[in-house]
């Protein structure tokens, strides 16, 4: 079969698909005209012809349909072929070092990541869990809260706004009674963060038709990880002030009761941030816009 003959195989195919030369003419971005002279060519090569036209339709004739049966096939795997190598090809290669706080790992990115990596086996993600100084540790990127993310930086959200939601297991609950107003917390066991490198715990904010109430609690436990105190109030040592995302996964099993709803703020969310001045890497070009939030 000549050069020519395969060259042309697509127009046939497209017509074969669209059953209208005006359509396929569209559809490989030609002329009508030129298509017709293209299936024409191709017809006088193979010595038969290929396709029925009238003023209102297109059909394939004996001859058409073997050809399409036996030949676009093949075709269509050669397509796959090339475009699996032009993605191997554009695909992300080398280390991306990431520092993260765990409950943002385990809640959001762990499960983004489970779907990306395997589809892209030269591209590495370094966790370094915690909120570390990226500038001075070697590190591509963080992850942060909006509010928290360090001057200097370029932010991308990767998360959608969200509350925080006051929660405390059902055991908790069988011995203490469940808050009705903010200033309840004083009777109550609270975990505390106290997040780095701050000295002050972080206090729990409130609002309810336009009135603000911030809390210091009080409790046995604090941590510096928000994934630590889910855990504490899980295990019924008081009541935690967390991200819904957070929380979320143990509302729907049941093991915790939210309180306070209609008193939580609403929050900005998590955002991937790094130096202004920074070169991007491939790598870590894609897995911003890879985890960038889009609403």
């Amino acid at each position: 079969m000549s050069r020519s003959t395969i060259n042309d195989l697509p127009a046939f195919f497209a017509i074969a698909q669209e059953r209208s030369f005006t359509k396929a003419a569209a559809l490989l971005g030609v002329s009508q005209p030129k298509l017709s002279v293209t299936i024409r060519q191709l017809e006088e090569r193979l010595g038969v012809r290929l396709l029925s036209r009238t003023t209102r339709s297109v059909s394939l004739t004996e001859a058409g349909e073997r050809l399409l049966r036996s030949v676009e096939p093949l075709y269509r795997n050669i397509e796959a072929g090339l475009e699996a190598l032009n993605l191997a090809k554009d695909a992300p290669a080398g280390t991306v070092r990431l520092a993260v706080g765990a409950s943002y790992l385990r809640a959001i990115l762990w499960p983004k990541l489970m779907e990306i990596l395997p589809r892209y086996p030269d591209l590495k993600v370094e966790i370094t869990v915690g909120l570390v100084d990226i500038t001075k540790n070697g590190i591509d990127a963080g992850v942060k809260l909006s509010d928290d993310v360090p001057p200097g930086m370029t932010a991308v959200a990767v998360s959608p706004d969200f509350r925080f939601a006051v929660v405390g297991s059902k055991s908790y609950f069988t011995t203490n009674p469940v808050p009705q107003m903010p200033r309840d917390l004083a009777a109550h066991r609270c975990i505390n963060v106290r997040p780095p490198p701050y000295d002050e715990l972080w206090p729990w904010e409130f609002e309810k038709d336009s009135r603000e109430e911030h809390i210091q609690v009080d409790g046995q436990l604090a941590f510096n990880q928000l994934d630590l105190v889910m855990e504490a109030a899980v295990a019924g040592f008081g009541l935690a002030y967390v991200p819904e995302c957070l929380a979320a996964p143990y509302l729907a099993e049941g093991r915790v009761q939210r309180v306070l709803e209609d008193w939580c703020l609403p929050s900005q969310g998590y955002h991937m941030y790094f130096p202004e001045s920074a070169q991007i890497s491939p790598a870590l070009g894609f897995l911003i816009d890879a985890l960038r939030y889009r609403g």
